[in-house]
Parts: structure tokens; C-alpha cells; sequence
């Protein structure tokens, strides 16, 4: 039996995920939720964890977009200013005044009282000034523009394709979920199918350790005989045990993968038979962009394009606006409400042309474009990996249906087999070691049907997630 297959899938899908999630105590009371297979891939794409933050990594680039757009709009900002100088700083410069002043009495000729004429000194002095004042206000708006910059505008071109490929990439993460959630379901929805059939079983023997004990007590059997028959059905109990324990912890597991509520209870309401695990298997076509992950990739691609385009025009000259209106006043004594104030402003064009940047933009070129070639061979990778999933899942699955009929013919023989050697001990014309032996053989027979029928799901949904088809 292959129960524990149940628990591999689990610990598989959550190495895979966002890692383990604590969930905190919940006081209301337990909810009984009766899922279909397609319900509950439905509750996990809207509930799980990890597909939460996929739509919250949408929502973080669109945040990022508006942020690049931001870049292509004016920028306005305010300023404002008050300064109080106690001690106003004093500057010292040399004695312009006096040298003027000497200038212009020697270009006239000028005489001193005795009738010389003035000389100039040799060395004039300085003045000790002190300018401003104890008060200053200012205040003003700026404004920039960016006109033209080749990386803002791919930038912008860009926008739709990050926010597009951040939807993929939330779609790879449904589509491995919701592959999850089908293989767990049907292998459970099997699972108690397989308590059934064991329980069955242990109705069965039950009432041939009856039987068996009732030939002892007349002389025709030995206590051996009825020892063999209890030690049978104590494994059977134990089997049905340690199945319904893992039912219920492939219960809990896929609770834990649809993000419900452990206290909640679970109840599955589809069946699975043969036939809806044969049907669709005959479809050979299939086509590279029904993968998630193909589009995504084509998607990273387009991105990688841009980001080639973005440093080549990063070459080419920027050009921005700015502006600037301000009005400032000084004063000896705290009062700014009456009095002049001083306007200024201006505006300006700012033209940058990159000359030379040591070979850095080359650079960051070439590796954008090995980037983007590295994308493309994954791209052709992707292709081949994908041809071979779908061929390996279509031989895995056909392989497994097989098995699955073979072994559903070899239940119904041994259940044949058990039947007519039930009737012949019945008659008393048959051993207790017949119809051990077919007991033996029967349950044997159906954990192999079982086996393979687990193997035919996982096999089955393999080949649709291989071709895009889940």
C-alpha cells in the first residue's frame, strides 16, 4: 500500500513553497466544508499563502511602475527658510573706500591745507564689516522637468510587460498548487476507498474466525487453525488504523495546502473511477505557450529587450527644465509682516551629453545583451524540457494504466478465487488453509490495484501539467 505517498507529496510541495506558515488559535467554531476536487483547487487559489503574496508581488509592481512614471512628471517642491543670527558675521576686506577716495582726489589734483598736493599712503588698511542682518526669511518653489532621457521613456514602455510578467509568475505558482491539490485530493479520495475495501475485508474475516472457531469447538479444526485466522484479522485492524491515520493526516496536509483552518472539517465528495482517468489520454497535441512557465519566460525576454534599448539610449544627451521663484527679506527686529520683500527667480535648460564613462555604459550593455541571450537558450531549454515532460508523463501514464487494468483484473480473479473457496469451506468440502491462502491472495491483489491506481493520478495529472492542460 502506498499510502505514504500521500505524506511524500506533502513535504514535497511544502520544500517547494513560502516555507511553514503558523497559523494563530482560532476560537470560532468548526465549519464542515464539503469540497469537490475542482472546489478545492478553487478554495486554495484564493486562500493559499503563497498565491497572497504572488498578488501582493503585482501590486509591488504597480507600485514600482507609478514610481517610473513619477520620473516623467514634474517635480515641484517647496522651501522656506528663517535664520536668526545673534552675532552677525563680520568680514574683513581690504580699504576699497579709501583707495577710491585717494584716486580720485590725485586724478583732480587735489592740495592738502598747507597747499601740497595729497599723497596716497602706502598701505590703506582694512574694513571690518559686518553684513546681513539678525533676521532672514526666505521661501520658494522649484520645478524640474525631465524633457528628454532615453531611459525614463523605456522605463514607461516598460510598464505593461513587468506588470504582465508579474502575473505569470503568480500563475506558475496556481498552477503548481492547483497540481498539488489534485494529486492529494484523488490519492486521499482512493485512500478511503482503500478503508473500504479493508474494512470489507475485516467483515470478512471476522466471520471466518466465527466459523472457524465454531469447527474447533466440534473437533474438525485445530487451534492453530483459529490463531492463524486472529492473527490475520489483527493485522487487518492494524492496517485500517494506520490507514485512517494517514487519511487524516493527508486531510490535514491538504487543509494546510488550501490554507483552511485545521479545526474546520473536510469532507471530499468526488469519486474517481477508470474511466475519468483513462479519458484524454489518446490527445497528442499540445502547444508550448499553454505552459505558464514558457509565457513567463517569453515575458522575461521582452523584458531583457528593454533593458538592452534603456543603456544604449542612456548614450544619448538628457535634457531637463528647472525653475525657480523665491522671495526673501532681512531684518534688525523680529517682524516680517509689513516691510520689502526681495523676489527672485529663474529658468533653466540643462542639456548633459555623456562624452566618455570609462567603457562602463559599453559595458552594462554587452551584459544586458549576454543576459538576454542566456534567456533565449533557456527559452529553447524550456522547449525540450518540455517535450520531454510530456513525453515521459504520456509513456508514465499509459504505462500506469495498464498496470492499473492488470491489477484490477488480478483483484477480480482473486476475488473470484475467494468466492468459490468460501462456498467449497462453507460446504465443508475446502481447508482452512484455502481459504487463508485466497484471503492472502485476494488482499494482496487489491493493495496492488490500489498501489497502481495511486500511481495512475499522480501519472495523470503529471501529463496535464506537462501540456498545459490542468
Amino acid at each position: 500500500m502506498k499510502m505514504k505517498r500521500i505524506f511524500e507529496l506533502i513535504i514535497s510541495f511544502l520544500l517547494c513553497g513560502a516555507g511553514f506558515n503558523a497559523h494563530a488559535q482560532q476560537t470560532e467554531a468548526p465549519t464542515i466544508n464539503a469540497f469537490s476536487a475542482k472546489q478545492a483547487v478553487d478554495y486554495a487559489l484564493k486562500n493559499a499563502v503563497q498565491v497572497k503574496n504572488a498578488l501582493i508581488d503585482i501590486e509591488l509592481q504597480k507600485q514600482v511602475n507609478k514610481e517610473v512614471t513619477a520620473a516623467a512628471l514634474p517635480s515641484i517642491t517647496g522651501s522656506g527658510s528663517l535664520n536668526y543670527n545673534p552675532n552677525v558675521a563680520v568680514q574683513t576686506f581690504p580699504n576699497f573706500i579709501a583707495q577710491g577716495t585717494y584716486g580720485v582726489l590725485l586724478a583732480n589734483n587735489v592740495k592738502d591745507g598747507n597747499g601740497n598736493p595729497i599723497t596716497a599712503p602706502a598701505d590703506y588698511g582694512l574694513i571690518n564689516a559686518a553684513f546681513g542682518a539678525k533676521y532672514a526669511l526666505s521661501g520658494g518653489i522649484d520645478l524640474k522637468q525631465i524633457l528628454f532621457d532615453g531611459q525614463v521613456f523605456v522605463g514607461l514602455q516598460a510598464r505593461k510587460e513587468t506588470i504582465h510578467n508579474a502575473e505569470l509568475a503568480a500563475d506558475v505558482t496556481k498552477e503548481q498548487i492547483k497540481a498539488n491539490v489534485y494529486k492529494i485530493y484523488y490519492q486521499l479520495v482512493v485512500g478511503e476507498r482503500q478503508i473500504g475495501t479493508i474494512t470489507a475485508n475485516i467483515d470478512n474475516y471476522e466471520k471466518l474466525l466465527h466459523d472457524t472457531k465454531e469447527i474447533y469447538k466440534n473437533g474438525f479444526a485445530e487451534k492453530l487453525d483459529v490463531d492463524k485466522v486472529q492473527v490475520q484479522l489483527n493485522n487487518l485492524n492494524t492496517q485500517k488504523l494506520k490507514a485512517q491515520n494517514q487519511i487524516d493526516a493527508g486531510l490535514a496536509g491538504l487543509k494546510f495546502l488550501m490554507n483552511m483552518p485545521q479545526k474546520d472539517s473536510l469532507v471530499l465528495s468526488d469519486t474517481l473511477s477508470d474511466e475519468e482517468l483513462k479519458s484524454g489520454i489518446l490527445d497528442e497535441a499540445y502547444n508550448y505557450e499553454n505552459r505558464k512557465e514558457y509565457q513567463q519566460l517569453e515575458s522575461t525576454i521582452k523584458l531583457g529587450e528593454y533593458n538592452v534599448r534603456r543603456y544604449k539610449l542612456s548614450k544619448l544627451p538628457t535634457l531637463t527644465l528647472s525653475a525657480n521663484y523665491s522671495q526673501s527679506a532681512q531684518r534688525q527686529q523680529f517682524d516680517f509682516f509689513k516691510g520689502p520683500y526681495f523676489t527672485s527667480s529663474f529658468v533653466a535648460l540643462r542639456l548633459n551629453v555623456p562624452i566618455f564613462e570609462g567603457g562602463a555604459n559599453n559595458a552594462r550593455i554587452a551584459e544586458a545583451k549576454l543576459s538576454l541571450l542566456k534567456y533565449n537558450n533557456s527559452l529553447d531549454q524550456l522547449k525540450s524540457a518540455i517535450d520531454n515532460d510530456v513525453t515521459q508523463s504520456r509513456i508514465n501514464m499509459k504505462s500506469a494504466l495498464i498496470t492499473m487494468d492488470s491489477q484490477k483484473k488480478n483483484t477480480e480473479l482473486a476475488q473470484n478465487v475467494y468466492n468459490t473457496t468460501k462456498l467449497k469451506y462453507d460446504q465443508g468440502l475446502g481447508s482452512n488453509q484455502e481459504i487463508n491462502t485466497a484471503q492472502t491472495d485476494l488482499i494482496t491483489a487489491q493493495n496492488n490495484y490500489y498501489s497502481s491506481l495511486y500511481d495512475a493520478i499522480i501519472a495523470k495529472i503529471d501529463f496535464l501539467q506537462a501540456a498545459g492542460k490542468l
